[in-house]
This record gives structure tokens, C-alpha cells and sequence, in this order.
């Protein structure tokens, strides 16, 4: 059974940067598909950002388009966001997500195969 372990996030003020990871056991790691998505208190999960396989593709929601990178490490089989110039509305839990489908693990159909356990961000005005 794969499993996704998230570290880092926090709390941190406006204009702050953090960077979360995910590794990966158990699985071929260069064979999933990579994403974050996110989670604020009343407000449905939405993604964030992915990378394909082997990190040539990445993609990301307009509102952290040149605020985060998502990165990968295929030996390491890790996959890391960093978010910079962080907003109070960044503020929610994120979660990372395998699946073989690069268009699945984006959210845009079918059901993810993994997920991580989650880990609080909290941007303070």
C-alpha cells in the first residue's frame, strides 16, 4: 500500500514563504503523478498545483501562479511545494496527492488514488 507522509507548514505572517513535502513509500514513485491540493475551514478541497512524472510539466491555479513551485526528486521520492509571498487566504490544510493520471492528480477527473494526511498552513495578516 503506498503512503504519503506530509512535513512542514505552520504559521507564518503576510509576504512569508514555506515549504511542504511528501515522500512517498512503498510504490515506484516515477510512477505517479504528483499534486497538492488544498482545504479552507467552509470551503470544498481545491488544487493547488502538480508535476508529472518525471518533472518536465507543471501546473498550477492562477491564484499561486508565481507564488508557489511545486519540485519533485524521484531518487529522494519526494515531492516538495514552496510557497512564497504567502496571503491570509493561502491560509487552509494541504494535502498531497499520487495517482498514475496526470489529469486525475490535477482533479480534473476520476478519483485520486493517495493522499496525505494533511498539514495546516496559516498565514497571519
Amino acid at each position: 500500500q503506498v503512503q504519503l507522509v506530509q512535513s512542514g507548514g505552520g504559521l507564518v505572517q503576510a509576504g512569508g514563504s514555506l515549504r511542504l513535502s511528501c515522500v512517498v513509500s512503498r510504490g515506484t514513485f516515477s510512477s505517479y503523478a504528483m499534486g497538492w491540493f488544498r482545504q479552507a475551514p467552509g470551503k470544498e478541497r481545491e488544487f493547488v498545483a502538480a508535476i508529472d512524472w518525471y518533472g518536465g510539466s507543471t501546473v498550477y491555479v492562477d491564484s499561486v501562479k508565481g507564488r508557489f513551485a511545486i519540485s519533485r526528486d524521484n531518487a529522494k521520492k519526494t515531492v516538495d511545494l514552496q510557497m512564497n509571498s504567502l496571503k491570509p487566504e493561502d491560509t487552509a490544510v494541504y494535502f498531497c496527492a499520487a495517482d498514475p493520471n496526470f489529469r486525475t492528480v490535477q482533479g480534473i477527473f476520476g478519483q485520486i488514488a493517495y493522499w496525505g494526511q494533511g498539514t495546516q498552513v496559516t498565514v497571519s495578516s
